[in-house]
């Protein structure tokens, strides 16, 4: 009688255990997301934020991380079409970093998109977006 106790509790926690392992190979892996803050018109913090993004990229897989790097201040600088970082800056963007630029900031700095880096995205307020970004559980760094 206790072999056969033994017996089907072996057999019960095979089959949960296996129930388990087909349950994890099926959910789906999850995704990292990354908030970076770039408030700096130098280039050495930008290539620095660019350099730590495209680790990261390399590190999970560009498929398993978002990447947001968010300018505001004279950051944005560093965007406009005569930037000294502008061919990694098209880089980044290729390999699906997205760079945003504040409005507010260009608004006070008189910059219009035309102004800008092709492929640039915007946001109203960039201290906005990554309290946002932040609520919607995206890690944060600032180089």
């Amino acid at each position: 009688m206790k072999y056969i106790n033994a017996l089907a509790v072996a057999l019960a926690l095979s089959l949960a255990l296996t129930s388990l392992a087909t349950v994890a190979a099926e959910a789906p892996a999850t995704k990292e997301h990354l908030v970076m803050q770039v408030s700096d018109a130098d280039a050495g913090k930008w290539n620095l934020a660019l350099n730590n993004a495209k680790n990261l990229q390399q590190a999970y897989g560009a498929d398993k991380i978002d990447i947001e790097i968010v300018t505001f201040g004279p950051g944005v600088n560093m965007l406009k079409l005569d930037s000294v970082v502008a061919n990694r800056i098209d880089e980044a963007k290729q390999s699906g970093i997205t760079i945003v630029a504040c409005q507010n900031t260009m608004k006070n700095m008189k910059l219009t998109e035309a102004d800008m880096l092709p492929n640039t995205s915007y946001v109203p307020s960039g201290v906005v977006e990554i309290i946002k970004k932040q609520r919607e559980g995206y890690a944060y760094i600032r180089p």
